[in-house]
């Protein structure tokens, strides 16, 4: 048996596929082809170099005008602190919103789609503290341009910008802020609406307050970051140097509460209450009452805006006592061992002049007349001194300069011409006992550091650092030069701790503390005629083994019956002392003592 090997048998056949051969191309379409393309890269290349050598720097100039923005300044101010860091005025960065209903788009709408203003209105009512109709009113009130808040905090706007709602414009600006609301208004002032100083320190200060800052252009790529290119080190941060006070916020806070409730106990006009510092003349406490909330000046009457402290005038009364004594000392006049007799009564230049109560007191010691208060033992003491160089001591003084300090508006005080006030007698005679004449309240505390310090006279002031060179005053008086010996002001203010310890002064007084001080009531008169009002204070210096501070208090025009230095002004001064003595930590007068005998 044999196979069958042909292939003939097999009944599919495979076909034979035919190519046809390629016909040769043509030697000038390869030239043409080559050509285009070297032609095209010409162009290309040509196009290139026009960019590059003919339109590139305009190119360029156009490039960094899309991505340069010019940054104008806010116009920031620095930041007031106290002595301990305590904000007391600052910038903080707010946004006004803008709206334009003719824009209003979504994210991801289509070229030529516009949005409701309800729609919109919906979104912006679940962050802004504004009524659905009110914002859809206001859209359809205006096409472009509609303002609907400001006062934006940053975490508000940023989350308006979230929602990436085209026609909404956030418009960012910066707003001075007082935390500390109307503790400080007297001394710092306010902003108004257009950032325009009005007040205070804001106005007095405005100059170094005032950030320096131009206008700047920076680069920044397409989704904003900053190129960096150009940009200084440190370009983008923000300056946080403060200007220091030497107030202390919580004695302030002490001081304006005590005010409040004598003004409302005793139905009074206004008061003030002052604490420096007798050796640097710095201010730990300027407070007044009534007062206002700076953040919201326009809801209170102007008449408050200034701070009557160092801006309006009184008789200071009793308190100038113990600075009369002192020039009697100085001048000779009185011995510290000596006595005056008070009749009650003495005649000056046919005027009678008495006591405040009428009564006569007999034979005093210097230290009596200062706890009794004797006006008539003063006149007799002012009388043995020489009238011209009396009005010169005084002279002296600067009574009639206003002093030199950082306090915005400080007047001069008012004394009688020397011709006049030597002529005639009556104005020496009421001078004795702080009448006649009037200063401010800073000008007194000024005068009374004097017998603290052992007769320099300080420059009062409330900001660190401050310098001569800042102020304008005719007074020219240096800061060391000694007005009063040493010997001399130690006397009085012995007979100034008399009154704490046994006279007017006794509501002030503090276990273990040695404490001078003197009352004053004065009559007023507000239309130059009637004497209708008083003003009652206290001035203390403490402590008076090594004084370091005065104290004062002044409260005008208290309507109540009993109305005088020793029953409404003490007390507050009082809430003072006692806070000032544990805030600046002033040890008591037998603290040693005390710790021996505990360990015994």
């Amino acid at each position: 048996m044999g196979i069958n090997k042909s292939h003939h048998s097999s009944p599919l056949r495979r076909k034979r596929l035919k190519v046809s051969p390629l016909p040769p191309i043509p030697p000038f379409r390869l030239k043409l082809t080559f050509s285009l393309l070297c032609l095209a890269l010409l162009a290309l290349m040509g196009r290139v170099a026009h960019l590059q050598l003919v339109q590139g720097l305009a190119l360029e100039a156009r490039a960094r005008d899309y991505q340069t923005r010019k940054i104008k300044p806010l116009g920031r101010r620095r930041s007031i602190v106290d002595r301990r860091g305590r904000l007391i005025a600052l910038d903080e960065k707010r946004f006004r919103l803008y709206a334009h209903p003719s824009n209003f788009k979504f994210a991801g709408d289509v070229q030529g789609v516009s949005r409701r203003p309800e729609e919109v209105a919906e979104k912006l009512e679940r962050l802004l503290p504004l009524k659905k109709k009110k914002l859809i009113d206001a859209f359809y009130a205006k096409e472009t341009g509609v303002k609907l808040i400001e006062g934006l905090t940053p975490a508000i706007a940023s989350k308006i910008q979230n929602l990436r709602i085209d026609g909404l414009e956030l418009d960012p600006y910066v707003q001075r802020i007082y935390p500390q609301d109307e503790l400080f208004a007297n001394v710092v002032g306010f902003l108004d609406y257009d950032r325009v100083p009005q007040a205070g320190l804001e106005l007095s200060l405005n100059n170094e307050i005032l950030q320096r800052e131009k206008s700047r252009s920076y680069r920044f790529g397409r989704d904003g970051t900053p190129l960096p290119t150009d940009i200084e080190a440190g370009v983008f941060a923000i300056k946080n140097d403060h200007v220091n006070l030497t107030l202390d916020a919580r004695l302030q806070e002490v001081a304006v509460k005590a005010l409040s409730e004598q003004l409302d106990a005793w139905k009074a006009r206004k008061g003030v209450a002052i604490v420096m510092n007798v050796d640097n003349g710095e201010i730990l406490t300027l407070a007044s009452a009534p007062t206002y909330d700076p953040n919201k000046y326009w809801e209170y009457p102007p008449t408050l805006y200034k701070e009557w402290s160092v801006q309006e005038l009184f008789e200071p009364g009793s308190t100038f006592k113990p600075i009369n004594l002192a020039l009697a000392l100085e001048e000779g006049a009185i011995e510290p061992n000596g006595t005056v007799y008070d009749s009650g009564i003495v005649n000056v230049g046919g005027w009678p002049l008495t006591n405040w109560n009428n009564k006569p007191n007999g034979l005093l010691d210097f230290a009596k007349v200062l706890q009794v208060s004797s006006n008539v033992a003063m006149v007799n003491i002012i009388q043995k001194l020489n009238p011209s160089n009396y009005w010169d001591r005084l002279n002296q003084l600067g009574i009639s300069n206003a002093p030199i300090t950082d306090l915005l508006g400080a007047v001069p005080g008012h004394l009688k011409e020397k011709e006049i006030f030597v002529r005639q007698p009556i104005h020496q005679a009421v001078a004795s006992y702080g009448q006649g004449f009037s200063i401010t309240p800073l000008k007194l505390v000024q005068l009374h550091a004097l017998i603290a310090n052992g007769g320099r006279l300080v420059k009062p002031h409330i900001r660190k650092g401050f310098t001569h060179s800042t102020t304008t005053s005719k007074e020219v008086l240096k800061e060391n030069d000694l007005l009063l010996s040493p010997d001399v002001t130690k006397t009085v203010l012995e007979w100034m701790e008399s009154v704490v310890e046994n006279g007017s002064g006794k509501g002030v007084k503090i276990n273990n503390y040695r404490i001078g001080g003197k009352t004053g009531t004065a009559d007023q008169t507000n239309d130059g005629i009637n004497y209708d009002s008083k003003i009652c204070s206290f001035i203390a210096i403490l402590p008076v083994d090594n004084p370091r501070f005065v104290v004062a208090v002044a409260i005008d025009s208290p309507k109540k019956p009993y109305a005088y230095g020793s029953t409404v002004a003490v007390p507050v001064a009082k809430k003072i002392i006692e806070s000032l003595i544990v805030i600046e930590k002033i040890p008591p007068r037998n603290d040693q003592t005390n710790f021996l005998s505990a360990q015994g």
